[in-house]
């Protein structure tokens, strides 16, 4: 079965969907392959993605940006988790792949062989707690008990003396670290590299986490209409993919009318007119993977403004697409992309984010970016299995409305397949209900009503 076919969303025995234990092992066994390529004896996660691409554990969206639970993988063990007590008591129970292990130095060595696998000597769920972003007091001792677990378990396992990579990290954590003796290095690249290139598991959940998204663009061009506001637009989003099984809506960008250019990149509560322009962005998250999804509508009916800067966006997009496949470049892709001068802005760092691309996974933005920013000067190679999102953008003529459109792609052995399925090669008139004394009201129309007739325009003489 092909990695972007979708099947139904619960296990069943009949059919072979998604197979988390296979999953579970590919995303280890490449995150290891990654250390071992590094300098480094050990990498210690306190990102959440990357804790989950490690040990296959979470504790819920809230805590996010909390930074308190941590996670450790040595070139000698499996993966170690310290989580809240009551988590780490929840993994121990259910979460049995934590006290299993490949690792000849981390195994029991009284218990028998299952496999390649053993059972632990330690379990690999444990109770611990990180500062709570400075919450405790410094006082407590915290931060220096973080660093005394780590710094035990690399003089368990003979890497003492070898770098610890690190993703993000408070200072006090970071200053415990280097107190006790550890070099601290950034170790950021090792996760990224490992999850560059996709799993079929991970593409299979990345399709169907854009299937939902389908689906709530359906719902919401049947909603749109004058009068509705933006937030309600996100609130109707949310409810979709929530009833639908998301794990986590991240974030939906509603922006309408005049708000379109410059792009805010939040929504508000401002209220949707005729004929306004409204792009939305929706991001959420299926069994940990995301989506990053952009559409564009026109609400009653667009102006030829509007219209313009949808095909041009549009050419962009098609232009990025045809070029995708192993072997070409990120630079390869933003060549066919307009410089930051051509749409209203200095340089690349200003235009930032418009025109570009980046990887989709467990979190955005992964590897690889394409950014006029970067892209020349470091291009990335395309191969097959990465997963990422391209956006295009364009400002209308008329120096208020704005297209923006988003496609998410994978990248197979002969080019690419799109999984991001709801229509957008054509802009899409929503709320088409206004009828005239001729008939259904044209729906190419500008929105103040006297620019469409030519005695508002000033093309006849009274």
């Amino acid at each position: 079965m092909k990695d972007t076919a979708t099947t139904g969303m619960n296990a069943v025995d009949w059919e072979a969907r998604i197979d988390f234990d296979r999953l579970r092992s590919q995303r280890l066994a490449r995150l290891k392959a990654e250390l071992d390529r590094s300098e480094l004896g050990a990498v210690l996660a306190f990102d959440f993605s990357n804790i989950r691409y490690m040990t296959s554990t979470h504790i819920g969206t809230w805590a996010m940006d909390k930074l308190i639970r941590f996670s450790l993988l040595t070139r000698n063990t499996d993966p170690i988790s310290w989580d809240f007590g009551s988590a780490a008591k929840h993994h121990q129970l259910y979460n049995p792949w934590l006290d299993r292990t490949t690792a000849e130095m981390d195994a029991d060595p009284s218990a028998p062989h299952e496999g390649a696998t053993r059972p632990r000597l330690e379990g690999g769920a444990r109770a611990g707690i990180s500062t709570l972003r400075g919450a405790f007091s410094p006082d407590a001792g915290i931060a220096d008990e973080v660093a005394a677990k780590i710094k035990r378990e690399l003089d368990k396992f003979g890497l003492a003396n070898q770098p610890l990579g690190v993703d993000v990290i408070e200072l006090p954590i970071l200053f415990a670290l280097q107190k006790a003796g550890i070099t601290v290095v950034d170790g950021q690249q090792v996760f990224m590299e490992a999850r560059r290139i996709k799993t079929g598991d991970e593409i299979r959940l990345l399709t169907q986490a854009a299937s939902m998204v389908d689906a709530a663009y359906d719902e919401l061009y049947r909603f749109l209409r004058p009068g509705v506001r933006e937030n309600e637009a996100v609130g109707l989003v949310a409810k979709t993919l929530y009833d639908l099984g998301s794990e986590y809506v991240e974030g939906v960008n509603a922006i309408s009318g005049e708000r379109c250019s410059p792009h805010p990149h939040v929504f508000s509560d401002r209220l949707i007119r005729p004929g306004d322009p409204a792009f939305f962005d929706i991001l959420h998250s299926f069994n940990g993977y995301r989506t990053c999804y952009y559409r564009t509508f026109a609400v009653g009916s667009a102006s030829n403004a509007q219209r313009d800067a949808y095909t041009r966006a549009r050419e962009y997009m098609d232009h990025a697409i045809a070029l995708v496949k192993p072997g070409a470049t990120t630079a390869d892709i933003v060549k066919v992309w307009p410089t930051a001068q051509e749409f209203g802005f200095a340089d690349e760092e200003a235009a930032f984010a418009l025109q570009y691309g980046h990887g989709v996974g467990l979190s955005i933005w992964e590897k690889p970016i394409f950014s006029r920013l970067v892209s020349l000067d470091h291009p990335e190679v395309l191969e097959e299995g990465m997963v990422f999102a391209l956006e295009t953008y364009w400002p209308s003529a008329d120096g208020w409305g704005a297209a923006r459109i988003e496609e998410e792609v994978v990248v197979t052995a002969t080019g690419c397949e799109v999984i991001t399925k709801f229509p957008a090669e054509e802009l899409l008139i929503a709320g088409t209900r206004y009828y005239t004394f001729d008939g259904p009201m044209l729906a190419a129309r500008d929105a103040q009503s006297h620019l469409n007739t030519p005695e508002g325009r000033g093309e006849t003489r009274p």
